[in-house]
């Protein structure tokens, strides 16, 4: 006979405990709702990218501003139009806005950061060149001479 109990009791393992289950999702739903960043900017014209050989990638996002000129968006045609229009944050503006635009830009930065602001034209392919010119002009008159257009890689 044995000392320590026979050999009828069997070890049984035990069940799992879902109790740290409700811990794990909570934490897990914490952390992806920290590190997620929400768009900033509701896209309120359809940009169809042009195409380029020579693309280069865009250093500090955080120094950039954007501007978006094109037709608006199919929901939005109705009320604006089909001409080109452009977007500077999240409402329809006209030429004379961008000055005011890239004031307000350049308050939100640092001043050492300043020099480094970059103004991103996302135009649509098939937008004419004349608002583009245009708009330019204004950026040069109010010093914003670091300007980038946004393209596809051509394939």
């Amino acid at each position: 006979m044995s000392k320590f109990g026979g050999s009828n009791n069997k070890k049984e393992v035990p069940a799992m405990s879902s109790g740290s289950l409700s811990d794990i999702v909570f934490m897990l739903l914490f952390f992806f709702m920290v590190t997620t960043q929400m768009r900033d900017t509701e896209n309120k014209v359809m940009v169809k990218l042009p195409e380029a050989s020579e693309v280069v990638k865009l250093e500090r996002k955080d120094l950039a501003s954007y501007i978006n000129i094109g037709p608006p968006t199919r929901a939005l045609q109705s009320k604006f139009g089909t001409e080109a229009r452009i977007q500077l944050n999240d409402d329809f503006k006209t030429i004379e806005d961008i000055r005011d635009f890239i004031a307000a830009e350049r308050e939100s930065m640092s001043e050492g950061d300043r020099a480094l602001m970059t103004t991103v034209i996302k135009g649509d392919m098939d937008v004419r060149m004349g608002i583009i010119t245009d708009v330019k002009q204004e950026l040069r008159r109010c010093s914003a001479l670091k300007i980038m257009y946004q393209a596809r890689r051509v394939e």
